[in-house]
Order: C-alpha cells, then sequence, then structure tokens
C-alpha cells in the first residue's frame, strides 16, 4: 500500500438523474445511517455518468451464526444495491476472527480456531447465497492482505491512529471506567477492519449499528493511504415476533432461515399490522413504488392480513421454495379451521392416568407443568379438538391429538 498521505484530486461533478435519486431513494430505504449522504448522491452520480460499479462492501467475521431472518436485514441491503448494478464485495473475516470483536460486548469475544472459522465462513456464504445473487458477488477472504502485512506493516498501521481517538469506542470507554481489562490487540481490531476497506478500495461499507466505530475507522484509514473516503450505511435491528425486544434466539422471538417452511410461514403471519411495514422495507425484495401501493389499498380498506400472507409466502419461499410456501398457507388455513397437520410427532408414553399438565410436557408441548396449567387457563389446551378447562384431569390410556395454542401439536399414545 503506498504512504501518499496527499488527498485526491476534488471529483468532478456528474448530474443527478432521475435514476440517480432512484439509486438514493434505494440506498436510504430502512437504513438507520448514511453517512456522508452528499458523497454517496456524488459517487452514485459518477458511477452513472461513467458506467462504473460502485464496490460496496460488508464485513462478517464467521462466529458461530445464529442464524435467523433479523441477520440478513443487511444481506438484503446489499441486494438491493447489487440490483442497481453495483459491484458487491461479501468479505469474511477470517483473520479478524483470530482478534475477536468487543463491538457491543464488555468483554474480549474469544478468537475462533482456524477450522472454526472454516466451517462456519461455509455456513455464511451458504446464509448470504439465499439473499445475495451468488453470481454477482465477490467473496474475499480478509486474511489475502491481513497476513502479507508482517509486523512491520501492522506497526506502520497502528502508527496512523491515537489512542484517544481509540478510547473514544463506546465500550472501550466504559470498560476504562469500570476497571475492566482491555487487551492491546482488541486496539487492532478496527484498525485491520478499516485497512480492509483500503485493500478493498471500498466506495460503501455496510454493516449494523453497533459497527459505526469500525466503519468510520475505514473513511479514516482510506484518506491516511490517499484513497477516496467510503462512505457508511447502518442498518437497524430488527425486532422479533413480539414487536419489542430485537430477534433473539434466547428471546424466543425470532424466525430461523434454516425451520420448517410451515413454521416459518406462521410466525411472520403471527407479527403486528404495524410491524410487517418494517418488515416490508428491510425483508422484502419489493420495490419502494409496489409497497407504497399496497399501504394504500390497507389504508382504503385492504384486509392487511392478505398483505401479510404476501409478506410469509414471499420469505418462506426464499429459504424454502414458491411450493412449500403454498403448501405453508394451506396447512395455516386447515390449522385455522381446526384441522391437524399431516406432519405432527408422534410419541409413545406410560404412566395412564397422567395429569393433563405432566402429559403436555412430557410430550414437549409446554416446557413445565406450570406453563400447562396457564395454557389450560387460558383455553388454549385441545384434546382431539376439545378445548380442556380442568387443570386437575387425568387422562387415560389411549391414542390422541393434544394441541396447544395454535401451532403445537403431537399424536400421544399413552399406556
Amino acid at each position: 500500500m503506498s504512504e501518499n498521505r496527499t488527498q485526491p484530486p476534488a471529483p468532478p461533478e456528474f448530474p443527478i438523474t432521475d435514476r440517480v435519486q432512484h439509486a438514493m431513494a434505494q440506498s436510504l430505504r430502512g437504513c438507520e445511517e448514511l453517512l456522508p449522504k452528499d458523497e454517496w448522491l456524488k459517487k452514485l452520480a459518477r458511477s452513472e455518468a461513467t458506467g462504473q460499479p460502485l464496490r460496496i462492501k460488508l464485513g462478517l467475521d464467521p462466529t458461530a451464526p445464529d442464524i435467523h431472518v433479523g441477520h440478513t436485514v443487511v444481506l438484503n441491503k446489499m441486494r438491493q444495491l447489487q440490483d442497481l448494478g453495483h459491484q458487491v464485495i461479501f468479505l469474511i473475516g477470517d483473520f479478524t476472527s483470530m482478534i475477536g470483536d468487543p463491538s457491543g460486548r464488555n468483554a474480549t469475544r474469544p478468537p475462533l480456531t482456524p477450522e472454526q472459522i472454516k466451517h462456519n465462513a461455509e455456513t455464511y456464504y451458504k446464509q448470504a447465497s439465499l439473499v445475495l445473487d451468488p453470481s454477482r458477488t465477490e467473496i474475499r477472504y480478509n486474511s489475502e492482505w491481513s497476513d502479507p502485512l508482517g509486523a512491520r506493516g501492522l506497526i506502520q498501521l497502528a502508527a496512523k491512529y491515537t489512542v484517544a481517538r481509540m478510547m473514544e469506542r463506546d465500550d472501550f470507554t466504559k470498560r476504562y471506567a469500570a476497571g475492566t481489562p482491555i487487551s492491546v490487540h482488541e486496539f487492532l481490531y478496527p484498525l485491520m477492519q478499516g485497512y480492509d476497506s483500503v485493500a478493498l478500495k471500498s466506495d460503501l461499507e455496510l454493516g449494523g449499528t453497533d459497527q459505526k466505530f469500525n466503519l468510520l475507522m475505514g473513511r479514516h484509514l482510506q484518506a491516511e493511504y490517499g484513497q477516496e473516503p467510503q462512505c457508511i450505511l447502518t442498518m437497524p435491528l430488527l425486532e422479533g415476533l413480539d414487536g419489542v425486544e430485537k430477534m433473539s434466539k434466547s428471546k424466543n422471538n425470532y424466525v430461523g432461515i434454516t425451520e420448517p417452511a410451515n413454521g416459518m410461514f406462521a410466525k411472520i403471519l403471527s407479527i403486528s399490522d404495524v410491524q410487517m411495514w418494517k418488515w416490508f422495507d428491510l425483508l422484502s425484495f419489493k420495490s419502494i413504488d409496489e409497497i407504497a401501493v399496497l399501504k394504500r389499498e390497507v389504508e382504503g380498506g385492504r384486509n392487511p392480513k392478505e398483505v401479510k400472507v404476501m409478506l410469509a409466502k414471499e420469505i418462506t419461499a426464499r429459504f424454502h421454495s414458491a411450493q412449500a410456501a403454498e403448501d405453508a398457507e394451506a396447512d395455516f388455513n386447515n390449522r385455522a379451521k381446526g384441522g391437524i397437520p399431516d406432519d405432527i410427532p408422534e410419541l409413545t408414553l406410560s404412566g395412564a392416568p397422567m395429569g393433563i399438565a405432566a402429559l403436555l410436557k412430557a410430550a414437549n408441548l409446554v416446557p413445565s407443568n406450570g406453563e400447562g396449567n396457564r395454557m389450560i387457563e387460558q383455553a388454549g389446551v385441545k384434546i382431539d379438538g376439545t378445548t380442556i378447562s380442568d387443570k386437575g384431569l387425568k387422562v387415560e390410556a389411549g391414542t390422541m391429538v393434544l394441541q396447544v395454542g395454535k401451532r403445537k401439536f403431537a399424536r400421544v399414545t399413552l399406556t
């Protein structure tokens, strides 16, 4: 890399056409922050005038992934920009994974072994390919340029940023104030992530809101190396099915991209009518204009459930198939009419007669007897289609279909 610190000459002005305005609107769709907007508009105008695609980077460290649709929000933004004709770069941080990023944490994230990195990188790429167009995606690994950098290059890189600036990072500030140890190698992480932008000559880098400091580091280092600084675009965290907390497996409010199509469809259909529009903005491949039409139709009296079904089918089809989405809708409608799905688990249990709450727990339909009793109180438990209201019920031997809520079923033979 050149050590030239001179600023590049000011780029010529290019016209802001309707296509450029459209590209800007797509860039801003659902995003949390785009910095600096005026620079990005100029980059889009230059690209439109010259026919030269912009280089758009997303870096992901292949840590053990919690794969759910919330993680695909930033991938969706990449796809939107890809569809505008720009070059997207899916950067796998195999080198930075060996450092461990403390972003948003109050302790160091443990580094991974090379074997873990390789396995998780394959998982990430498989996930990304369900959203991005693989034929138009550049896959890179940051070990390509980070390993050859060596000790000398790393020291030279570290000289381009001050400790005072590094301590402005929120999690470092809090840990220092609390007396929590900060290892020197943790300062290297944002430096190495920023250096990725130099190596790739990135025009735009995407990330979550918790990555803002690292994304800005890329801008700083590109200027240090005499490049035009990248713009940065952060995406919000997607709230889960409850519409309150961010989507998380630990909060059980998530839609996993590998879960069965029927469950995925039903979960998406359970979100609120208000929340639906944010999911459209962040997860749908429909255009801004198409979504605006749907909003007007709902405001004009169209049943919002019809629109939500469209969203559920689109997302289910993306991670399964169009036919699976159709089948999931049919399965949901069957359940809504009181029908029993075809694919419910079957098991044999002993201990008749057995208390109803204990039976529900043994059938893995509730996590505890207390939760079973709570569901009975809420009229959420059925045996062969009949709602159970007696928490003291002793269930005799036989084969029956147990149902908890709208989506949990089991065919149980009790002996």
